[in-house]
């Protein structure tokens, strides 16, 4: 018969034996939810982000923390091609935008001296938002993974969010927004705004459905200068559609900023300095082309109006 100690001494061991079990299983499952692999797809405009494909169904996934990165130095407006600003266009035509929404709007500016710059603008995706502050119903808000939306199905259309924004990147259908058919078979989504309807405020969304099915923005894919770097400041990874870099390397080595960060609005887009030095352009060639909305012209009685403050 086995003394009380010894009884002690095993009940003792059976206690640690289950707790290094617990603590086996505890770790093994932070190493499944912290271990999500990221393949990057180059070509045709592609960014391939795994979903977490061979983890266990029951572990979390990695929250993605989207960025982009507006690389200047190869930004020239599309003069090489001859044509307004790709990027823009082709937003125009991916979400159907009626004129005159430019939801990544390329500003013209001035550079100290003499001479321009091409700045493309899309919605900046604050981490501090004024624009989500003001409003008085909850139509717009932040996602978990950064993206700034709009719920045009709540948005009561008192423009207080338009006149919070610092960047200018919110608009109003002042007008019936033309349809073309192609938008009658999609379903809408504050994170796909089509079809579009009168009387409520829109803006750049960032592309969230296109970033989980692995395809970069359509300003992204457009870019013919590659300019544009779409990626998961979580992985710390960004691409082009060209080449990947290491997000935060990229930007402190190029030394990057982000446009009136002094408002303390904490940006999710940033940009590194230039003129289009590097795909051949100089300060001295102004001037860029009008932008198109090449889809209305296929749209009978197509309705336009007049941006307000332009």
């Amino acid at each position: 018969m086995s003394s009380p100690g010894h009884d002690g001494d095993s009940q003792q061991d059976e206690n640690r034996r289950k707790w290094l079990l617990s603590r086996r299983r505890l770790l093994k499952l932070m190493g499944m939810a912290g271990a999500s692999a990221v393949a990057m797809q180059l070509g045709g405009g592609l960014i391939k982000m795994a979903s977490g494909a061979g983890e266990d169904a029951s572990s979390p996934k990695r929250l993605r923390r989207w960025g982009m990165i507006i690389d200047l130095r190869r930004c020239d407006g599309c003069q090489s091609q001859e044509t307004p600003p790709k990027c823009t266009e082709a937003c125009i035509d991916g979400h159907f935008a009626p004129e005159p929404m430019e939801w990544i709007e390329v500003y013209e500016h001035k550079l100290p001296g003499s001479g321009t710059r091409f700045l493309p603008t899309p919605c900046m995706q604050c981490q501090n938002p004024p624009c989500v502050n003001v409003c008085p119903v909850g139509a717009t808000w932040s996602t978990p993974e950064g993206h700034v939306l709009i719920d045009q199905n709540r948005c009561i259309g008192c423009r207080m969010c338009m006149a919070a924004c610092p960047y200018e990147r919110r608009f109003f259908t002042w007008g019936q927004p033309s349809i073309p058919p192609e938008a009658l078979f999609l379903d809408y989504s504050p994170e796909h705004q089509v079809p579009a309807k009168k009387g409520v405020v829109y803006k750049c969304d960032f592309c969230p459905e296109m970033a989980r099915s692995g395809r970069l923005p359509f300003c992204a894919q457009a870019c013919p200068q590659h300019a544009i770097y779409y990626g998961d400041l979580e992985e710390d990874l960004a691409t082009n559609g060209e080449e990947v870099v290491q997000f935060t390397t990229f930007l402190s080595r190029n030394n990057a900023y982000r446009y009136k960060e002094d408002l303390g609005t904490n940006p999710r887009v940033y940009y590194i300095p230039g003129h289009g030095e590097v795909v051949g352009r100089t300060p001295d060639q102004a001037g860029k082309l009008p932008t198109r909305w090449k889809w209305q012209q296929t749209v009978q009685g197509a309705t336009t109006w007049k941006r307000s403050g332009h």
